[in-house]
């Protein structure tokens, strides 16, 4: 039953996500590790602000210390790059938090990470489900968690300190603090409060936060932050003439903007601006990398820097394995997450927020000033997305549909060629693409298309839906 996708295994509480699941889970991971060689390590453990959070990553805890592993339990809701930063800073062989990142409040969650703080890759997580499919429930072995403490199994302890200085030693802040600006920061009932208001009032910004209370439900809303989701942190930026609105999902691995009017800008233009940034006014080289789903403006951007920009599939794990594979500046991703060479391999929202401030000191312009300065040299596409709820029955039809008989629509323009790799990917020869994928976290068909034109962009979805009968 546990199954790992693009960001770990999510199930719904009660359902999948239980207490035996996860024992099963940190088993299975006990015995990847003995292969391994770990035997013995210490294992970074944290959680966020979820129902049951704090509890399951004590049940992850007890498996690990019954079956000899210490573990450093991070002691109070952390963001997950936090617990990223601690697998890479202190030679960790593996690190687990307990996040179902944005999805729905009715979904918990777990990521692992890998040596030098990375999202495990697909070769990782086939091992652990392998290893965890061989695990007797009978036979798990645990120690209680106040046990394993006072034995020296288990330590409590945060880095927060070490995280939020690393940050602050990579950003210009002195530029922001004689910048003064005025941020509004909305956690969105999350867990970036605490350190994203270190580190911005550290720069002597004047702050203002919302949303910063302890909700397992978020509120209502979905911990994501998109243009729906950001309406009222629209509204306080304009209300309180803000030079700039900041929000982060639920761990705080994503970030979402709203500029000094008020607008939403979308995750695709956020990757674009910061890439822009750091290779244009830091002085910067190096590719970039986005996957299968994001706007291809970044692609313009590059080459028109002269770098080059890489195209890998969705999933996080992804895009950090090909930064370091070529040693790009940042990869990032049409929902949110992007990371920057020199820091963690994985998302964090913290730190690009913090960069995105130090371009706005920087550089003296809004983000629409910016933007516009992009738009004026490597135009402006259109993007479109659309989601769709799957049933396992309508999701098994539509997937031989799409795979095995591979159907496609009549599409009005030139086909360039079709990719598989992740989806159904169809180039267009102007240029304009369509992506149509099953989501890797939630039950959803996924849509997403760019084109100059926004009639263009929309009918390529509407072409895949009529299509499907969506």
């Amino acid at each position: 039953m546990i199954h790992f996708g693009t960001g770990g295994w999510r199930a719904v509480i009660g359902d999948e996500f239980t207490k035996a699941n996860l024992q099963l889970l940190a088993a299975g991971l006990c015995r990847l590790m003995d292969e391994e060689g770990h035997r013995g390590a210490e294992i970074c453990l944290g959680y966020d602000r979820r129902f049951l959070a704090k509890e399951s990553a004590h049940w992850l805890a007890e498996v690990l210390a019954g079956n000899g592993y210490r573990v450093l339990m991070i002691d109070r809701s952390s963001p997950t790059p936090l617990i990223m930063f601690t697998v890479k800073t202190h030679g960790m062989p593996y690190g687990a938090m307990v996040t179902a990142s944005h999805n729905p409040a009715i979904y918990n969650g777990v990521k692992v990470f890998t040596s030098g703080g990375r999202d495990a890759d697909k070769a990782v997580t086939d091992r652990l489900e392998a290893k965890i499919a061989q695990v007797d429930p009978a036979a798990i072995r645990t120690m209680n968690y106040d046990d394993a403490l006072r034995q020296g199994l288990v330590r409590e302890d945060t880095t927060a300190n070490e995280y939020i200085d690393s940050i602050l030693s990579m950003i210009d802040t002195e530029a922001i603090k004689n910048a003064r600006l005025k941020i509004a920061l909305d956690p969105m009932y999350g867990v970036s409060q605490t350190s994203l208001r270190t580190i911005l009032m550290t720069c002597r910004c004047e702050l203002e936060v919302i949303h910063d209370r302890h909700d397992t439900l978020f509120g209502g809303k979905l911990p994501a932050p998109n243009a729906a989701t950001l309406i009222p942190l629209s509204t306080f930026v304009t209300d309180s003439r803000c030079d700039l609105g900041l929000a982060t999902d639920g761990d705080a691995d994503r970030l979402g903007v709203i500029d000094e009017s008020g607008a939403f800008i979308h995750p695709n233009r956020l990757l674009v601006l910061l890439d822009y940034y750091l290779v244009k006014y830091r002085g910067w080289t190096g590719p970039c990398v986005r996957n299968n789903s994001t706007t291809h403006l970044l692609d313009r951007v590059a080459r028109g820097l002269g770098q080059t920009c890489y195209e890998v599939p969705v999933g996080f794990k992804w895009i950090s394995a090909k930064m370091a594979e070529t040693d790009a500046v940042i990869g990032g991703e049409s929902s949110g997450g992007l990371a920057v060479r020199g820091h963690i391999s994985g998302k964090d929202g913290i730190y690009a927020a913090a960069l995105l401030v130090e371009m706005l000191a920087v550089t003296g312009k809004s983000v629409s000033e910016l933007y516009r300065e992009i738009a004026d040299q490597y135009g402006d596409p259109v993007y479109r997305e659309a989601d769709f709820s799957m049933t396992e029955a309508r999701k098994a039809a539509l997937k031989h549909a799409l795979f095995e008989e591979k159907i496609l629509p009549a599409f009005p323009v030139p086909v360039d060629r079709i990719s598989y790799e992740d989806g159904v990917k169809t180039y267009f020869k102007d240029g304009s693409w369509v992506i149509c994928r099953f989501s890797g976290t939630e039950p959803l068909l996924r849509m997403a298309a760019e084109a100059d034109d926004p009639a263009v962009a929309e009918g390529y979805i509407q072409a895949w839906r009529k299509l499907l009968a969506l």
